[in-house]
């Protein structure tokens, strides 16, 4: 497994050990794969998830856009992602209570204060696009963490810093 990878999902186990929000929405959310800034992730929809109609909660699809974002900076070996200034989403079409979607999402742009990320959620069965967005995040203190490492330019290895135990 890649260090992008493993690193990511690091991410993701620490996120999920505040056993707060994306814990409780999506917690079952599985990091498929990951390179320096790119994430791919799957989940099933569940009935916690859903709206009135029976669809995937546009809500739900906003927290998927802003945990993503998050783990594609992980992906690029940032233990503290930053936090939020801005996010957008567009449904394009609705996910259905069992279906299967993936989520990509990638870093657009990463500067010394802020960083810039896209996500898009597909139907793992037919690669429909559901919805779509983008986050852009403040990083500035989180780029000083000492839990941060550096990857190589393939992701296959970290070249600075230790990857945190958990």
């Amino acid at each position: 497994m890649s260090a992008s990878k493993r690193f990511t999902q690091l991410v993701w186990r620490a996120f999920q050990r505040q056993q707060g929000h994306d814990h409780n929405a999506f917690g079952h959310l599985v990091v498929v794969d990951a390179k320096p800034g790119r994430c791919m992730a799957e989940m099933t929809v569940e009935p916690k998830q859903i709206n009135r109609l029976g669809g995937l909660h546009g809500g739900l699809i906003a927290s998927l856009v802003d945990t993503m974002g998050s783990l594609a900076l992980a992906s690029k070996g940032m233990y503290m992602t930053g936090v939020s200034t801005d996010m957008n989403q567009t449904f394009v079409r609705g996910a259905k209570l069992g279906e299967k979607i993936r989520i990509e999402s990638e870093v657009v742009n990463m500067g010394k204060t802020l960083a810039f990320t896209r996500t898009e959620l597909h139907s793992a069965e037919t690669g429909k696009l559901l919805a779509f967005g983008s986050h852009t995040k403040y990083i500035a203190d989180a780029l000083k963490s000492p839990k941060n490492v550096k990857l190589s330019d393939d992701g296959e290895q970290v070249v600075e810093g230790e990857e945190p135990q958990e």
